[in-house]
């Protein structure tokens, strides 16, 4: 196995004050900036609350010297990498991630960004406009209320009880003196002095630190400015409070005067705090059914303040002074432990953790610039955090500190000649490529093994599927789901990240990160599907309305089907089939008998999603919210890689011109997006707006409207634009810069389309050889929906040419 990241990365401080924190990863397909600035919304004037987080907004309008359709978000998005911001209440984060050959040019937009921001009067309207949006919508959401409730304990004049999201009534932009404060916190706060940044890449340390030299030459010189700290948390004879609903309870701990090492305590503490091991607090509880669950978490820090939240679930009403009780003897338990093997563990999980973490990931928790572990120092500042959390001397004694997680110390073992162990007759398509010499044999394999990737890697990717003679309904999803949540956790400390998911009348257990514990937690999870615990289901969060039609999206993909709660039937009657990726042989050989006791019966016939050519179809789903949403899939026309070429470039080439029209000229709404997203073997450019007024109907002609115009905006892009936007496409997928997780998803869904793994390396050649009529060609029919039209809407069918599909699922009786 590779040996893990260096678990610290080279940190210095530039000449013009500047803080760099340098990760060279070679084995990264990506870099990654983090640019953390020491002011937040806690370090606004007064009078104008949302400053900062409406500046965050308005440094990315576009400079002078890189509008905003050559800004950082337009270029970040044209070659295919992630950008984000946030306003916390002492920071501010920038970050993004890009292939490593366009790396230099999104830390050059950044820098500019910050540097040189044009914040004119209309920009400064118009972004207002979002800004009201947003709050609009956070004051309407149960989950964002139910977080701001949890400060009411707090004293009043804490600013943690304040507004600072920002609307049009906290940001008066046509007021002189508001604009004197916008500029005076930019001024401020947006120099060297006051920011952290964090690069982390495949690059040699020397060409990190020229990068990093590059951007600090580009920011305004300065010196460190002292946060003023804050007074206390609450009153001086106070440090807790609690929150009791009918099916919740909320126990919230202020801590003081803490030590330098205290967010590194707080995160083991409440990594312990939240185990699910017998023996330990929920564990405790659920067995008196008083909760179904438990999470600890830190609410805020700075300058040695914290606000500890401990979150329940409760089974039944009436028992907080207990569960509260049960707590704070938990915690007098834990503080009489020895936690060097605690600590052993834990650090093994951070460098699990790490070692399959992305560039972004990497480079995010460097801007931290918190210590890997427990240290000494942190071991100190727990002991004076249990203290102040009033943990008890004489606590009960019947607890016990969980077992360890199986698979953290979990290697792949050797391989054995001959069968798989534990494979029967029924499994003889389980052979891997070594053993299995015959082509046609392996295509007719239920289990195939993918050799398109490296199998040298400690990175691994599994895909089992489930086809059921009925769709599981919504209480059986939910009870599997829970029974897995355990050991999702266990395996994700590991290193390991599945999901079972269910679409339709389909089933997708999907695995990837490090392959040595995949076989195992296998082997476990089949187990628990098998027989899943019958505790109560939990209540999901609710999700915003753009997340929920995009959660529901997939099922709406496949046909309708029946409804069934009967798990034994569902199991006896499935036929599976699966794919592994970039696996060595070794754990194809240890997943042998986990394979072979595989639920259900093999099968290698595929059953690709249903056509719809010419059809456009409506469904609508009811979200809760009083906030409209709307997604359009546009499936290519058919499955051919040609086809797939066409699409990813013709969705390439919406994103910013949609963005531009629906989200900043027109003001529809605060989630606008367009991206290629293949699902079932389908590959369709998806278009998603969420809006706070304007109805679903209305959202759709927007997006056809832009549709209709496509074919003439593609002519009038000039070569000098075209041709390096379809190479930045191209070069997405070349085998030095695909990301090891996309490439399996895209093998995945290959093989559900009976393409030819292949097909991948002809792909950057096939994206490359489009020219301007063959696109505009494709164009055309994706408006004449070729391949046909799907919308999910929390909003009803507008009429012909649309048909409203009846209704998912109908219950089994």
């Amino acid at each position: 196995m590779p040996a893990l990241n260096h678990p610290r990365p080279h940190t210095e401080t530039l000449a013009n004050g500047l803080r760099v924190t340098l990760r060279h990863a070679p084995e990264l397909k990506r870099a990654a900036a983090a640019l953390r600035v020491a002011a937040g919304s806690h370090d606004v004037p007064l009078a104008w609350p949302g400053l900062a987080h409406f500046l965050e907004h308005l440094l990315f309008l576009g400079t002078e010297r890189f509008p905003a359709s050559q800004g950082l978000m337009a270029y970040v998005q044209r070659h295919g990498g992630q950008v984000n911001a946030r306003t916390s209440e002492r920071t501010t984060d920038y970050f993004f991630e890009l292939p490593p050959g366009a790396f230099s040019g999104g830390l050059e937009r950044l820098s500019d960004m910050l540097a040189h921001p044009c914040m004119n009067l209309e920009d400064q309207q118009r972004e207002r406009e979002v800004l009201h949006a947003e709050f609009v919508a956070w004051s309407q959401d149960a989950a964002a209320q139910r977080h701001m409730a949890l400060f009411e304990g707090l004293a009043d004049a804490h600013p943690l009880k304040g507004f600072h999201a920002g609307n049009r009534d906290s940001l008066p932009i046509s007021e002189p003196e508001f604009q004197q404060a916008l500029k005076d916190f930019h001024q401020r706060f947006y120099q060297t002095g006051q920011m952290t940044l964090s690069l982390a890449g495949p690059q040699s340390l020397d060409a990190l630190k020229a990068l990093a030299q590059s951007f600090a030459d580009a920011i305004p010189q300065g010196n460190a400015v002292a946060q003023q700290p804050t007074m206390p948390l609450m009153g001086a004879s106070d440090s807790r409070y609690q929150q009791l609903s009918e099916h919740r309870l909320d126990l919230v701990f202020a801590l003081e005067a803490l030590p330098d090492s205290s967010p590194e305590a707080l995160a083991f503490l409440c990594h312990w705090l939240n185990a699910a091991k017998p023996g330990g607090l929920i564990a405790q509880l659920r067995q008196r059914k008083w909760a179904d669950s438990l999470k600890a978490a830190v609410l805020y820090e700075f300058s040695g303040q914290a606000l500890l939240h401990v979150e329940l679930s409760l089974s039944a009403p009436g028992q907080p002074a207990a569960i509260r009780e049960q707590l704070l003897d938990w915690l007098g338990f834990f503080a009489r432990q020895d936690w060097r093997g605690l600590r052993d563990d834990y650090d093994v999980m951070l460098q699990r953790q790490q070692q399959v973490s992305g560039a972004l990931q990497l480079a995010r928790q460097d801007s931290e610039q918190r210590a890997i572990g427990l240290t000494e120092q942190g071991a100190t500042a727990l002991k004076a955090i249990l203290k102040q959390l009033g943990a008890v001397d004489n606590f009960t004694g019947q607890w016990h500190l969980p077992t360890p997680n199986p698979f953290l110390r979990t290697e792949a073992p050797a391989a054995s000649a001959g069968l798989i162990r534990g494979q029967t007759s029924a499994h003889r398509g389980l052979r891997t490529f070594a053993q299995d010499r015959s082509r046609g044999r392996r295509e007719r394999s239920p289990m195939q093994f993918s050799q398109a990737l490296p199998d040298n890697s400690a990175e691994g990717a599994l895909y089992l599927r489930w086809r059921l003679e009925a769709a599981p309904c919504r209480t059986l999803q939910s009870r599997l789901e829970n029974s897995l949540q355990t050991l999702r956790e266990e395996a994700r400390q590991a290193g390991v990240d599945f999901s079972f998911s269910a679409s339709g009348n389909e089933w997708l257990l999907k695995m990837t990160g490090l392959q040595a514990p995949m076989p195992t937690v296998l082997e476990h999870a089949l187990k628990t599907l098998a027989h899943p615990d019958s505790a109560s289901t939990q209540d999901e969060p609710a999700l915003m309305p753009i997340r929920q039609l995009l959660q529901a999206l997939p099922a709406h993909i496949l046909e309708r089907a029946v409804e069934s709660d009967d798990l034994q039937q569902l199991w006896s009657s499935a036929r599976w089939d699966g794919l592994g990726i970039g696996l060595s042989a070794q754990t194809q050989a240890a997943l042998g008998l986990a394979l072979s006791r595989i639920p259900g019966t093999p099968d290698h016939q595929l059953t690709p999603a249903p056509s719809i050519h010419g059809q456009r179809l409506w469904s609508t789903l009811k979200t809760g919210s009083t906030e409209h949403a709307l997604l359009l899939y546009c499936p290519s026309a058919s499955t051919d890689i040609t086809d797939e070429a066409a699409w990813r470039l013709l969705a390439h080439l919406c994103q910013t011109p949609l963005y531009q029209r629906l989200r900043v000229q027109l003001q529809l709404g605060y989630a606008v997006f367009s991206t290629l997203r293949q699902l079932h073997g389908q590959t369709g450019v998806l278009f998603g707006v969420q809006s706070p007024g304007v109805v679903p109907q209305d959202l759709l002609r927007h997006i056809e409207q832009f549709l209709s115009e496509l074919p003439q905006t593609l002519h009038a892009i000039d070569d000098a634009h075209f041709i390096p936007l379809r190479q930045a496409l191209a070069d997405q997928f070349a085998s030095t810069e695909l990301p090891f997780a996309q490439a399996a998803e895209w093998l995945w869904q290959s093989k559900l389309a009976g393409r030819s793994s292949v097909d991948l390396k002809r792909l950057p050649g096939l994206i490359l050889a489009l020219d301007r009529p063959a696109l505009i060609t494709a164009a055309q029919r994706l408006i004449q929906a070729e391949g046909g039209w799907r919308c999910l809407s929390s909003g009803p069918c507008p009429g012909s040419p649309w048909q409203p599909t009846p209704d998912r699922f109908r219950r089994d009786n």
